[in-house]
């Protein structure tokens, strides 16, 4: 069997590229052996956003900001929501992924695909030929190697989002963006959650003022933080789970999911068959165009180590087919890349932090900005959150944009278009920004570097 593209994995990138190649009318065949859709859909962005979304609910009707506003709210019923859950993501594997195959006509092949000398793929026995290969396998969660760990049992961000029941406690290990989502999720169904951080800070690759901010949001919130607290080994007493630290402090809880960061899928594909080469993490290494040092076989989306967004895999994906098959030459550029967690309040940011700009030589100067000047949040009654801005100290270039806060993902992609314009702090402080909105943070933050926000009447120019 012959074809243009043959494609390893349907998530995010895979799919993108049997679109992109189908549209020019390439043969395509997909190998895909699990569920279609990969992660996002399955077992990633979709699933957790949506019991986010529903813990985040209940937790505001638990209890109201506004005076003369009275709610309540019953217990959460787990069953119930792991179902509608369940529901949302079956549609949209359909909808988004499974009808895609009729709608453009590539070929599905369910099986384990390894590389064969060739290059060529075997799938359960059948040979596989094309002009080119694309690897699509995308990411899985990895837990460390802690003592205990395997005999006391332990969920992932994949298992914690199927319980039908919400533990009493729950140790969180990890602080960064699935940790935080998901351990601020069990909190706001009522589990009492820790969280454990071995670096100092919690989201340690933000902005300190981003990671102070977003830890006194879950402190408010009842949620125990612990940073610079390794985990070195577990223990079950009864029915507790018992987390002993580097310094030796305890700390105990019914279970404990381990969000410690994800790995690429890229074991038992026969790479050395072909000489593809991958990094310590199992990363496959390509090149700016994505291609392997096989010049036929490509590969997109978290399985390069690439940042792991469903809109990157997605985007290289196009990107693949583009290069492969029309020399275009294109290249990654995570310059301008927005990056979101979906805390509540949310943590977004898209650009250079105030170390990242200083380690690249560039002169900076930096505003920071609470929500407590921004008038959206006033009448929200909540100003938890930061805008902080990174600029060229000398030109006034805006280098990075940083916020905590309410529907910051949504603000986060007006901070991206003015990055990719090269908009000064100036401009930014100059530009129309509509009135009672956090996005306006942005202009207010600018705006500070030449004025006192606190002297401004409401929407002054």
């Amino acid at each position: 069997m012959t074809y243009d593209l043959a494609i390893i994995g349907s998530g995010g990138a895979g799919c993108a590229a049997a679109i992109a190649a189908a549209n020019r009318d390439l043969s395509v065949v997909m190998v895909e052996r699990s569920t279609m859709g990969g992660t996002c859909v399955n077992v990633g962005c979709i699933p957790s956003k949506a019991l986010l979304s529903a813990a985040e609910a209940g937790h505001t009707a638990a209890g109201t900001l506004f005076p003369g506003i009275t709610t309540s709210a019953e217990p959460p019923d787990m069953v119930a929501l792991i179902t509608g859950k369940s529901e949302i993501v079956e549609l949209l594997r359909r909808e988004r992924y499974e009808d895609l195959v009729t709608e453009y006509g590539w070929t599905v092949l369910k099986g384990e695909a390894r590389f064969v000398d060739g290059p060529a793929l075997e799938v359960d026995g059948l040979r596989v030929e094309a002009s080119h290969y694309l690897i699509a396998t995308g990411a899985s969660p990895w837990v460390p190697p802690i003592q205990g760990l395997e005999e006391t049992g332990y969920l992932t961000s994949t298992s914690a989002m199927e319980l039908e029941h919400i533990p009493k406690s729950m140790i969180v290990v990890g602080g960064n963006y699935v940790g935080l989502e998901l351990g601020q999720t069990f909190a706001h169904l009522g589990c009492a959650v820790t969280i454990l951080e071995a670096l100092p800070r919690l989201a340690a690759g933000e902005e300190p003022e981003v990671s102070e901010a977003i830890e006194a949001v879950l402190k408010d919130e009842g949620i125990k933080v612990w940073t610079s607290a390794p985990l070195v080994r577990v223990s079950r007493l009864d029915h507790e789970i018992v987390a002993i630290l580097e310094d030796g402090s305890e700390v105990r809880a019914e279970v404990i999911l381990m969000a410690t960061g994800r790995r690429p899928n890229s074991s038992g594909l026969g790479l050395d068959k072909v000489g593809i080469e991958v990094s310590s993490t199992g990363a496959i290494q390509v090149d700016s165009e994505l291609r392997t040092n096989n010049p036929r076989i490509w590969a997109a989306g978290d399985v390069t180590g690439a940042p792991q967004f469903v809109y990157v895999a997605g985007s290289h994906g196009t990107m693949m087919v583009e290069n492969a098959f029309s020399g275009a030459g294109r290249k990654v550029d995570y310059s301008h890349l927005p990056r979101v967690t979906f805390t509540s309040p949310n943590l977004a940011a898209v650009g250079l932090t105030d170390a990242e700009a200083a380690e690249a030589g560039l002169p900076c100067t930096c505003r920071v900005l609470p929500l407590a000047y921004v008038p959206r949040a006033v009448v929200n009654r909540d100003t938890r959150g930061v805008v902080k801005i990174v600029a060229d100290a000398n030109t006034g270039r805006v280098l990075g944009i940083h916020m905590v806060g309410p529907n910051a993902g949504d603000s986060i992609l007006a901070a991206t278009y003015a990055l990719e314009a090269g908009m000064t702090v100036d401009q930014l402080a100059s530009t129309w920004a509509p009135y009672l909105t956090i996005a306006e943070g942005i202009k207010l933050a600018a705006q500070s570097f030449r004025t006192d926000v606190s002297k401004l009447s409401c929407c002054a120019s």
